[in-house]
């Protein structure tokens, strides 16, 4: 009996090539291949990535760029301008200020990275489950989240250091806690669109367990908006730490931080005459926010299905 033929059309040959693209994972790797060239082509975003690279890099390898000890006093060179002894000069008790910049900038990059990291853990953990599930849960949560965010953020910071006392980790604590509401709620939000969808709903049907659902299935799928807040909320942290301890009110004055170095600077003398003391540093400072910030946009142009083009 001759074989019957069927003719297929131009649009199922299209389906035959796409099934064999998402077989093989290639589909996968174009949709990621895709995302990295859109990131690449992104000027500012590389500019980012290239500066906070090299202030971080240098930070951990501190000890291989500079000899000096970040908090040696040496009297004899006390208030010294930028010389090829010290590239950065000298504070008024004869610190290398090129030393504390590095060593510094690995206790404000930690307070602002770990801060961060913090209201992402417990922003996405109440939000996700919050959002998913509803109820009593979620009412409590979302009610305790606008009383956090219904105070100016930096006076709830100055109230809460002046009750609980003045430590790198009580910092790291007191700015996890004021500042976790804003990734709860766009966690939540997120969430709220996405259980709506069919595949949720298949999930359900299929008596999959709840934290399954909405940590294993539904979290890959809202991590984009919370990675680039990471990046915002790490460059938002540091420049509080650095405000906070310009202020006598952050990290102790004997820990050398990129604020702490700031302090030495409050008189109009020393900001006249002793520029070295505040201008590398606020360099240094301005390069690695805007970085972050850098960053962030090009990864919320990268991961934002709404500006894919």
């Amino acid at each position: 009996m001759a074989e019957v033929r069927v003719k297929r059309s131009r649009f199922d040959r299209k389906l035959d090539k796409i099934r064999e693209l998402e077989e093989s994972g290639a589909l996968g790797k174009k949709k990621v291949n895709r995302s990295l060239r859109k990131l690449l082509n992104n000027r500012l975003a590389i500019a980012g990535i290239v500066i906070f690279l090299i202030i971080l890099l240098s930070s951990i390898f501190a000890p291989l760029l500079t000899k000096y000890d970040p908090l040696a006093v040496d009297m004899k060179n006390v208030l010294q301008a930028p010389s090829a002894q010290h590239i950065f000069g000298t504070d008024k008790v004869g610190r290398d200020v090129f030393a504390r910049v590095l060593y510094g900038g690995r206790i404000s990059i930690l307070v602002g990275l770990g801060s961060a990291l913090g209201c992402a853990f417990i922003g996405v953990t109440l939000g996700c489950y919050g959002g998913y599930k509803g109820g009593w849960f979620d009412k409590i949560v979302l009610r305790l989240s606008e009383i956090f965010m219904s105070f100016p953020q930096l006076v709830l910071v100055l109230m809460l250091v002046a009750i609980l006392g003045q430590s790198l980790s009580n910092l790291i604590i007191i700015f996890i806690l004021t500042g976790w509401g804003s990734v709860y709620r766009m966690a939540r939000a997120k969430i709220l669109s996405i259980r709506e969808e069919e595949y949720v709903q298949s999930l359900k049907a299929f008596g999959l367990n709840d934290f399954i659902i909405c940590y294993k299935h539904m979290l890959p799928n809202a991590i984009g908006p919370i990675v680039v807040n990471v990046t915002l909320s790490t460059a938002m942290f540091i420049l509080e730490e650095a405000a906070l301890s310009f202020l006598g009110l952050g990290v102790p004055l004997e820990i050398a931080t990129w604020g702490n170095i700031l302090n030495a600077s409050q008189d109009m003398f020393t900001l006249q005459n002793n520029w070295w003391l505040w201008l590398p540093v606020g360099v240094v400072i301005s390069l690695f926010v805007m970085s972050i910030n850098f960053l962030g946009d090009g990864l919320r142009d990268t991961t934002d299905p709404t500006q894919q083009g």
